[in-house]
């Protein structure tokens, strides 16, 4: 199990590493089109709206990974540490309950954007250009839970 994990990271990371290098890479591609050639390609500003969606959601999953998440945690500082302990599960169970309905609604939108054939760009459909939504909330969800289950058994370790 601890190796799929460490496979999984890094296949997060790996992901995040090549859509910055691509989007650095057209981006500078486009500016020095429209520079030098009086124009830029059309399809790359849409394409990098996307990547920038992409690259926030999959860094918003691995800062639930690390738990480097934005939080308040007012109760941590202040709270002994039976308060810390149940601030924390219940927090983590809302974090799990509020992305897993995130997942689940915008899994229903990437279906209705399929069934009514919506265009990105480019004759690029729209549906799998959206996926990341519902699937960076669902893992977000599903580590939210995993993390609930360890900090309430002790067992605080990455998920």
């Amino acid at each position: 199990m601890k190796r799929l994990l460490v496979l999984v990271h890094r296949l997060e990371d790996s992901i995040l590493v090549l859509l910055l290098l691509a989007m650095i890479l057209l981006a500078g591609y486009d500016i020095l089109a429209r520079t030098l050639f009086g124009g830029g390609v059309s399809w790359i500003p849409p394409l990098l709206r996307v990547m920038v969606l992409w690259i926030g959601l999959l860094g918003a999953l691995l800062a639930t990974r690390s738990r480097e998440h934005i939080s308040i945690d007012l109760i941590n500082r202040l709270g002994g540490p039976v308060l810390k302990k149940v601030s924390s599960v219940m927090t983590l169970i809302f974090a799990s309950v509020v992305s897993g309905i995130v997942a689940w609604h915008s899994g229903k939108y990437v279906q209705m954007a399929l069934e009514f054939g919506d265009m990105a760009f480019a004759d690029v459909p729209a549906w799998p250009l959206q996926l990341i939504i519902p699937i960076s909330f669902g893992l977000m969800a599903l580590r939210f839970g995993i993390q609930s289950i360890q900090t309430l058994s002790g067992k605080e370790v990455g998920a």
